[in-house]
């Protein structure tokens, strides 16, 4: 027995549950009803995923007790009720997932092949596998989408660690720009990037690249570089790092067709288009941008009867806006020949 193992029943005995923040909540809701869904378990380095339970060598691995963690449910259908004290009545819980997973399901990418990207803190692109667990031989990551009458759909998982967070920098701490929507103005004030470069590892890079150790870089600068420079390089950042991971997903059998886009982020026009130039794919953003709660909406819609399956329910989705590829093949050419320029400088 693990030193992990033994302090865990030693100061807790019996009593200790150990799960996600779902399953609290659900634990807290119900009066102690100890489940989690398959999409949230999955996420925890404890569950076979291809096989939909809580993996007994990981368990010694890490040393969780399997007594302590909960029970692995469906995203959708009759999960638990609430206490009727705390509400006035019992309030039946029908859905529940990760935070990806949801927007996942929030912008319909429900078929094989359909891809969503989220970009808020950090961005995390996300493409629908089926039923076929995917094995990446480029340094992605599989995860379970959703989990509907005790079957599983999947998914390839590319994460980007700085999206957001570097207008928050360019903010906050350089004082660029005053607030982020400034950002796309600046943006617009001039023809291209001057040459400049900004490479965001300001907590090292992630997929496709997983280097902890990498430092960001502005390259590129000269007198002639104006802040409006420096803030358009930001924002091509962006493309520029999901065209590294479009190139992954490529290199796996898994290249997109198109993408569809959410989170604060891609409340920016420019930046939306600048996407679809660089990835010379079509690029899609629905009206409703909190796709994570639309996703919950709608496995819980499922869960409790009001649409028959999660294809029914797509219809919540709503009105969207397509940003088509507008960008001279010589121009994205000349971008990422730079971005790779001043990406090779960071990774040495």
């Amino acid at each position: 027995m693990s030193a992990v193992r033994r302090s865990c029943q030693t100061i807790a005995g019996a009593n200790l549950a150990v799960g996600t923040i779902e399953s609290y909540l659900v634990f807290r809701l119900t009066g102690g009803l100890h489940v989690t869904d398959a999409t949230n378990a999955s996420r925890t380095a404890l569950m076979a995923i291809g096989g939909g339970a809580w993996d007994d060598g990981l368990l010694d691995l890490f040393g969780a007790p399997r007594a302590i963690l909960p029970a692995i449910v469906d995203c959708a259908g009759p999960i638990a009720k609430t206490s009727p004290d705390l509400f006035g009545g019992p309030i039946a819980i029908t859905g529940m997932a990760g935070d990806q997973q949801a927007a996942t399901i929030g912008q319909a990418c429900l078929a094989p092949g359909q891809t969503k990207a989220t970009f808020g803190t950090g961005a995390f692109v996300l493409t629908q596998t089926g039923r076929t667990l995917p094995a990446s031989k480029n340094r992605l990551l599989a995860t379970v989408c959703c989990q509907l009458n005790g079957e599983r759909s999947y998914a390839l998982e590319g994460s980007v660690f700085v999206a957001g967070s570097l207008m928050q920098w360019l903010r906050d701490d350089l004082r660029l720009i005053a607030s982020a929507g400034e950002s796309e103005a600046l943006a617009r004030e001039v023809p291209d990037n001057g040459g400049v470069y900004l490479v965001p590892a300001l907590s090292g890079l992630g997929a496709p690249h997983w280097r902890a150790d990498a430092r960001g870089a502005i390259h590129g600068l000269s007198f002639s570089a104006k802040r409006a420079h420096v803030v358009r390089a930001a924002l091509e950042a962006m493309a520029h790092q999901t065209h590294d991971l479009k190139t992954a997903f490529a290199a796996d059998g898994a290249d997109w067709a198109e993408l569809r886009v959410d989170g604060g982020m891609v409340a920016n026009s420019w930046m939306a288009q600048d996407l679809a130039d660089m990835l010379n794919i079509e690029v899609e953003r629905p009206r409703f941008i909190e796709t994570t709660a639309l996703g919950a909406a709608m496995l819980a819609a499922v869960g409790a009867g009001i649409y028959r399956t999660l294809e029914d329910a797509a219809v919540m989705r709503g009105a969207v806006e397509r940003f088509a590829p507008a960008m001279a093949a010589r121009v994205r050419e000349t971008r990422l020949a730079g971005w790779a320029d001043a990406l090779g400088r960071v990774l040495g």
